[in-house]
């Protein structure tokens, strides 16, 4: 039997996939190896994937009907998906909010139709959620069950979107499904675009980082390796009925983003450079997951500790970079 994940050469999708491929599973990965930023990383990711057996892997875009519906046909053996592709980016999402619908929303879309196609060969779909959706809400930690119909900005929207789009689908065509709440994910082969990445590159270059809302920020950052361990419980325990389940996946510790830059500056040796700025629109505050309900439902508990996590990116950082 086979599994499908889309988003293979992201981030994420790339550490699930190898995880997957590890432990003898047959994986399809699907990727675009979109624009949002250097394809290069995207195809680093890939190519050990590609080089080890029970891999294959198909280039599209997960918004390609066509492409997606004939994967039922084309693999016989398909029985679980784990649909990671996404377009990500809070900020990003208001310079060009079409791709947002486009990937997301469709994307999500054309994976639940797959899902229908395969019918009872599908034993479990997986698919990424995100944080973004508690959006203003100001309970902490967020919980599975808190109210989420407040989203600030687009990319939260869609995320939310998604969904809603397989409680229908589960309702309507007896899915199997869970969606994963995945809280500030960073370590190793993580994106240009989010603050590890971009702490390390300033620190390193002498570059003034800008903290948003004077500096007054906490985000549960949660380490990539946790996160596979976590998808792979998740995906391993499918509901025993047809059911759709939310899930946080995070560290369950919400730190303050001036800590998490003095680690950064310790790992480095180098002292960073700040400027304190206002907030901006469709920025969440604070970030912390309760991931009591995961951990009572698969066992699952984060492991690493920012300040274990830190210095093992940055190591990963110095060599991929070559500094």
């Amino acid at each position: 039997m086979s599994v499908l994940v889309t988003g293979v050469a992201g981030f994420i999708g790339s550490h699930v996939a190898r995880a997957l491929l590890a432990r003898g599973e047959a994986v399809i990965g699907v990727d675009n190896f979109s624009e949002y930023y250097d394809p290069v990383l995207k195809f680093a990711r890939l190519k050990p994937l590609r080089e080890t057996k029970g891999f294959s892997f198909l280039e599209a875009d997960v918004a390609d009907r066509e492409a997606m519906l004939g994967l039922a046909e084309r693999h016989g053996d398909l029985d679980r998906i784990v649909h990671l592709a996404a377009q990500p980016g809070v900020r990003h999402s208001k310079v060009d909010p079409y791709i947002y619908v486009q990937t997301n929303v469709m994307g999500q879309l054309v994976m639940l139709e797959l899902a229908r196609k395969l019918g009872s060969r599908l034993q479990h779909l997986v698919y990424a959620s995100s944080s973004s959706v508690y959006g203003a809400n100001r309970k902490l930690p967020f919980a599975v069950g808190d109210a989420v119909d407040h989203p600030v900005s687009l990319y939260a929207a869609t995320k939310r979107a998604d969904e809603l789009m397989v409680e229908a689908y589960v309702h309507q065509h007896g899915l199997k499904a869970t969606g994963l709440r995945y809280f500030t994910v960073y370590g190793p082969w993580g994106r240009p675009d989010m603050s590890p990445w971009i702490f390390a590159k300033a620190i390193h270059e002498g570059r003034t980082i800008d903290l948003y809302h004077l500096g007054f920020i906490k985000r549960d950052f949660s380490y990539i390796d946790d996160i596979v361990a976590g998808t792979l419980a998740v995906l391993d325990q499918p509901p025993p009925a047809p059911a759709h389940r939310l899930c946080n996946l995070g560290a369950s510790r919400s730190e303050d983003i001036v800590h998490v830059i003095s680690l950064f500056e310790k790992a480095l040796g180098r002292e960073a450079k700040v400027e304190l700025r206002p907030g901006e629109p469709g920025d969440m505050q604070e970030t912390a997951a309760d991931i009591s309900a995961t951990t009572r439902d698969f066992g699952w508990q984060p492991k690493v500790t920012v300040e274990e996590g830190v210095p093992l990116f940055v190591d990963w950082f110095k060599g991929y970079n070559r500094l």
